[in-house]
């Protein structure tokens, strides 16, 4: 039965990096909305307006590559237990497996690893301002144990 892996953190978490392992141990397509929005959009402050277009997209896509039985990777960030909920759900109706790799960094971390992004900043890395980076520490919601087990 397919899984849908669904990498959950905040940016410098790691998360990409784990998803790159997860694709190859599970042979899973990878979808990393970062690369998408760059290429036609550049680093815009604006770019969150177009991110849940591209990653609607990539639903289209993830959800049929899941109904041929292959594993996806969905390297978003899901920061809300909403969109967590949703995907869940999803998966369900798909009637495929579901699984949650949760990237818990100190948040201490997470400032020293984005200041070392925004100085090296590859073709497929948003420039992040340290504000932007408080806002998004602000409005995580981690998941708690219960989701982690997959009781939610």
């Amino acid at each position: 039965m397919a899984v849908l892996h669904l990498m959950v953190g905040l940016p410098c978490s790691g998360k990409t990096t784990k998803a790159k392992k997860l694709e190859k141990e599970h042979n899973a397509l990878l979808l990393t909305p970062g690369a998408l929005r760059l290429k036609p959009y550049g680093n815009e402050d604006d770019h969150v307006l177009k991110n849940g277009a591209v990653e609607s997209i990539m639903w289209d896509h993830a959800s049929r590559v899941l109904s041929l039985g292959v594993d996806v990777i969905l390297d978003f960030g899901f920061w809300t237990k909403k969109e967590r909920e949703m995907l869940r759900a999803r998966a369900r109706d798909l009637g495929v497996d579901f699984k949650i790799h949760y990237m818990d960094v100190p948040v201490n971390e997470l400032y020293k690893r984005l200041e070392k992004r925004n100085k090296t900043a590859a073709n497929q890395e948003f420039i992040i301002a340290k504000e932007k980076m408080d806002s998004y520490v602000s409005a995580f919601e981690p998941p708690d144990q219960e989701e982690l087990a997959g009781k939610t």
